[in-house]
């Protein structure tokens, strides 16, 4: 129950900004593509000028006996272009042009930047009698795809391209007191560019974006950041948090599971019941989500489908059940008191 409660934490957490209402390519505000947790590759300016970071640095308490297992899972998103281009019907070797988008037949398709969830696990003994690091990397791709019309004419291609990424999660832990360790962490974006000064378009594409990390623990206990026992309270304030604050996950009051998430929550986050799918918009409110998808235009609806498979899968759930999805979100009370007792 711990471990599922904590996936559709983690998943939130994942997808939170990957498109914005109106869930539209062409939308400006999904024009310049952001998210949570981003960890830039070290050739990006930004990053020698301090502005943005390359590395998540997570420090907590560890409260554990001797063969004690930590599990640590990186999760993040990957970027692949996806170019659309126009075929050259006068060309005598039918060369293609990029557009922005391109219309076949009633299917509308737009130059955009997919994403592909990414997720690698470490195990780690403690305590740790050394500062081990781990090394992970996720290759590149290059596709394209031919489209054609009803009349079996091409019409166009589309080129999906992901460039290969790189990095290393280092961890280190030192004795608090007897039975306790504080653990560090260290998540870097280690990907080489092809380019000396990438600007922030290519850099996106060999980034690691909404970065977090999940953690697991066997025979150990990880203690809160947020509600400390008064003996390691010092110890918790001495804790220092880069790009994420740990929070735990689960059931309470289990302390079995972590979550070093960019996203400030508390300890114990949970998903709303009544919340049928993520609508991946910071603080959103569900039934007004759900209202203003429902008066999309045929044409702005025609877009989101075809923007990608969770933007489609989004509308799709929405347009079936949402008269259920309203019903289960309108008016919801999470408790009730006398009339006569005192706020």
């Amino acid at each position: 129950m711990n471990r599922e409660i904590a996936c559709k934490v983690a998943d939130a957490v994942l997808f939170e900004g990957h498109m914005l209402y109106p869930y539209r390519p062409s939308a400006i505000k999904n024009r310049q593509r952001w998210t949570f947790g981003i960890l830039y590759p070290p050739a990006y300016p930004e990053v020698s000028r301090g502005t943005e970071r390359r590395t998540m640095h997570s420090e907590f308490l560890v409260e554990t006996a001797n063969n004690a297992e930590l599990q640590i899972e990186l999760r993040f998103l990957h970027l692949s272009a996806r170019q659309v281009a126009r075929a050259l019907q006068d060309s005598p070797t039918t060369d293609f042009e990029p557009v922005p988008s391109l219309l076949v037949d009633n299917r509308l398709i737009e130059s955009w930047d997919e994403v592909t969830a990414r997720s690698v696990k470490f195990k780690l003994r403690l305590p740790a009698t050394s500062s081990p690091q781990f090394h992970f990397s996720f290759p590149g791709s290059h596709e394209t795809e031919f489209l054609h019309n009803r009349a079996g004419e091409l019409a166009g291609n589309i080129v999906r391209t992901q460039h290969e990424v790189t990095g290393s999660i280092a961890a280190s832990s030192q004795q608090i007191c007897d039975g306790v360790l504080k653990l560090s962490i260290d998540v870097t974006n280690d990907t080489a560019s092809p380019h000396d000064a990438p600007d922030r378009n290519f850099a996106l594409l060999i980034s690691l974006l909404s970065a977090h990390t999940v953690l697991s623990a066997n025979g150990a206990s990880f203690v809160s950041l947020l509600d400390p026992p008064d003996a390691l309270h010092d110890a918790v304030a001495a804790c220092n948090n880069i790009g994420n604050f740990p929070v735990l996950v689960g059931e309470a009051p289990e302390h079995d599971m972590l979550l070093c998430s960019p996203i400030v929550l508390y300890d114990y986050p949970q998903i709303a019941p009544e919340s049928s799918h993520d609508f991946f918009d910071a603080t959103e409110m569900d039934e007004m989500l759900t209202l203003r998808i429902l008066t999309l235009t045929d044409e702005e609806k025609r877009e989101m489908r075809f923007a990608d498979e969770r933007a489609r899968y989004l509308l799709d759930r929405t347009e079936q059940n949402a008269r259920e999805q309203l019903m289960r979100t309108h008016g919801t009370i999470r408790g009730m008191r006398p009339t006569s007792e005192k706020p």
